[in-house]
């Protein structure tokens, strides 16, 4: 579980990093669907802590709603793993 914990959260902070510097230089983006899903699947809070670092999507609501949300879904799930 640690393991995936941490190769989740590395790539979310890749693409998180990756779709900033797109955007500067007019690339191709990380669609913001692709974005959440993984921030969904175990790097929300790695990812909102590198958004807020480098400034990147910090105007858009349903990152800096949705991944604090997703982050406290998964201490609620991990927490009732933990008890049982």
């Amino acid at each position: 579980m640690l393991i995936y914990c941490i190769c989740i959260s590395a790539v979310g902070v890749i693409m998180t990093v990756y779709d900033k510097s797109a955007a500067r230089h007019k690339k191709r983006r990380v669609p913001e669907r692709t974005l959440l899903t993984v921030g969904f699947l175990g790097a929300a809070l790695p990812m909102f802590l590198t958004m807020q670092c480098i400034r990147h999507k910090t105007r858009h609501m349903k990152f800096m709603l949705g991944l604090p949300a997703a982050f406290l879904l998964h201490a609620a799930l991990l927490a009732v793993w933990l008890i049982k």
